[in-house]
């Protein structure tokens, strides 16, 4: 059940996002957390601290700071994980296929940018102290209710990640979240607002969506040269062909180090004496509970109630054992669980709060708890199986020891030569062979062109670097750029050994491209027209065109599953009578009609336990209709362009 004591804000912009999956699945929020921790706090990604990954492009900028390919690939991925975990796995493909769904998460990249932007504006800082707090208090990054630099390193590298990209993409995470809670802090919420939150969140409306696409309508469109010549003088930065570069580079990692490194066998045994405890499997626990869900600060009279019926619970499992699965399939208060008749599976040491931990890990196989108290209620405990620790033999751990030592040495060289490389490249800047003599390392060679503008340089996602690739000591002087840290215990030095100007296509050159953009964008026009008039007819109630409605999609508010402002439009439109119809228009991707079909609205008692946890959450958000307006205040001060073409592109791709 709950993994750990507090989640993360991952993000105040999904804030809304998590109440519902905190309210409706609570089992899985540390779940979330760790899928999440790819992320960004709104989380990592933003400036790409991976490797490989380039993907050159960009489908936004905000104030002329660009969102790029890759950052909004990696934003899809993790909305699909949010919404994977919050359905069980259990969502149809094709909805996220859908350019509905890529616009959605686009609209929160634009929104978080703008956020950015503002704080670093204002310099609203983070300190140190702060960042490694934050840091600390991550559950995840914690071995026995501390915080572990060997598991929060093991994390970071399970997801691909560098420890300063995170720290950078946190700190600046942390910087913009000042500016969001200075708006909702403060704020008070009666439980009778708190309840219609709630119940607007659960409610839930199941539509057929039929889209009306561009591309059906490329044929019925023309463009004549002047409009095309037209579009090309109004845009004809659009068409420039950016600077760009080749290089030489050398490369020092602990990677191509640990290749010459050696380790004893007395090394390995001796390692092997003082881990061996940790390097097998821990002691393991099936169990399965009941919950009778209580907040930690509830009233008394609440508290009460609760442990009453548990204690009811509990005598009743205790006269006839056998209704134990029964009855937490119609009493638990844990969704997670109960439906599989309390299972939580195995777990280890660490996974639990500490109440619900020390008290299955008392008991042994088949027996049953009292009554236990956590944070979240009352619990009724059965271990269900126990499986024992393993200590691996020194055979069978052999070369996972050596490799651990080998790359522990190699951290420790490249830590001790990184400096000295970094010298030997600046303080000799005409050419690269005396570094890469000084560490016997290869002088590579860029296979293609290097733009400007992009993030990603020789494989590394790195700004710094591509940014040293430009300057004019690179390009004017002909020197080594800098020793660049591109993560990943990488360091780089590169030359310019090929450079180009930008240039400024004309307009024959690309002629027939701007014909194609102007194409597509009447398309979209035309497409949008027709989905309007479908809708203006079947909102008269005259006989529209056949139309071919989607499979059903159930939509909920609190898990946005579609932009906005289809979110907004599905759940505006009243229910009295049904089916209704609405629509929205979706730049670049035409028009998205949709039939609500039905509505199943969520009832809820006063004393519902949920309230209090929504309450505290709901709060920060009274600010909302503030944050709408200071957010569409920012896209004036910080202008916001959406490269349609590139989002169709990427949609498509």
């Amino acid at each position: 059940m709950f993994r750990f004591r507090d989640t993360i804000r991952l993000s105040t912009l999904y804030l809304v996002i998590r109440m519902f999956e905190a309210v409706r699945n609570n089992k899985r929020i540390a779940q979330v957390i760790l899928v999440l921790i790819s992320v960004t706090f709104g989380f990592f990604g933003i400036e790409s601290y991976l490797n490989d990954r380039g993907t050159v492009g960009e489908v936004a900028t905000v104030g002329g700071s660009p969102i790029s390919a890759y950052e909004f690939e990696q934003a899809i991925r993790e909305q699909q994980d949010r919404i994977r975990a919050a359905n069980e796995g259990q969502v149809d493909a094709a909805t996220f296929e859908d350019p509905l769904f890529r616009r959605a998460v686009l609209d929160n990249l634009v929104n978080q940018r703008l956020l950015s932007l503002f704080a670093s504006e204002h310099r609203l800082s983070v300190s140190d102290a702060q960042l490694r707090d934050t840091i600390a208090g991550i559950p995840a990054f914690q071995e026995d209710g501390q915080f572990s630099n060997a598991r929060y390193q093991a994390v970071l590298r399970g997801q691909g990640m560098n420890d300063l990209g995170f720290q950078e993409r946190l700190r600046g995470e942390l910087a913009y979240q000042q500016v969001l809670s200075a708006m909702g802090e403060a704020a008070m919420v009666p439980k009778s607002a708190v309840t219609r939150v709630l119940a607007a969140q659960l409610e839930e409306r199941t539509v057929h969506m039929v889209r009306f696409e561009p591309d059906r309508y490329l044929d019925s469109v023309e463009v004549s040269a002047d409009e095309a010549k037209a579009y090309y003088d109004a845009n004809i930065e659009q068409y420039a062909v950016p600077a760009r570069v080749k290089l030489a580079y050398v490369v020092l990692s602990a990677e191509t180090l640990k290749d010459n490194v050696s380790v004893s066998d007395d090394e390995l045994r001796a390692e092997y004496e003082q881990t061996k405890e940790t390097l097998g499997s821990p002691e393991e626990r099936k169990a399965s509970h009941i919950l009778i869900q209580v907040a930690a600060d509830a009233p008394e009279a609440d508290v009460a109630a609760a442990r009453s019926k548990a204690e009811g619970l509990l005598a009743e499992i205790k006269a006839d054992p056998s209704k134990f699965e029964a009855l937490a399939k119609t009493a638990s208060d844990d969704p997670g669980s109960a439906a599989n008749g309390g299972d939580l599976g195995y777990f280890a040491r660490g996974a639990m709060l500490k109440p619900f931990e020390d008290a299955a890990f008392a008991l042994d196989r088949g027996q049953m708890s009292e009554l236990v108290r956590s944070d979240f209620g009352f619990h009724i405990i059965r271990v269900d199986d126990i499986r024992k620790a393993t200590i691996p033999s020194f055979d069978e751990i052999r070369g996972r020891l050596e490799n651990t030592l080998r790359e522990r040495a190699a951290s420790r060289r490249f830590a001790e030569s990184a400096e000295q490389f970094a010298n030997i490249a600046y303080e000799q800047p005409d050419s690269l062979e005396p570094v890469a003599n000084q560490f016997g390392l290869e002088i590579r060679s860029s296979e293609s062109w290097v733009e400007k503008g992009a993030t990603t340089v020789l494989g590394y996602e790195s700004p710094a670097l591509a940014q040293a690739v430009f300057s004019s000591a690179a390009i004017e002087s002909k020197h080594n750029t800098d020793a660049i840290d591109v993560g990943n215990n990488t360091i780089v030095a590169a030359r310019v050994t090929a450079h180009e100007p930008a240039q400024r296509r004309s307009f024959d050159d690309v002629k027939d491209m701007v014909e194609s953009q102007l194409r597509q964008q009447k398309a979209g026009e035309a497409a949008a027209a027709a989905g309007l008039a479908q809708l203006e007819a079947l909102t008269k109630g005259e006989k529209a065109a056949e139309l071919k409605w989607g499979e059903p999609i159930k939509l909920q508010r609190g898990l946005p599953m579609l932009p906005p402002n289809a979110m907004a439009a599905v759940f505006a439109v009243p229910s009295d009578t049904l089916p209704v119809y609405t629509g929205v228009s979706v730049p670049g991707a035409g028009y998205a009609l949709f039939r609500v079909d039905a509505v199943k609205k969520a009832e809820l008692p006063d004393n519902d336990p949920r309230l209090a946890t929504v309450g505290e959450q709901y709060a920060q958000l009274m600010g909302a209709q503030d944050l709408r307006a200071f957010l569409s205040a920012l896209r004036e001060r910080y202008p916001v362009k959406i490269n349609a073409a590139a989002l169709a592109s990427d949609a498509n791709g």
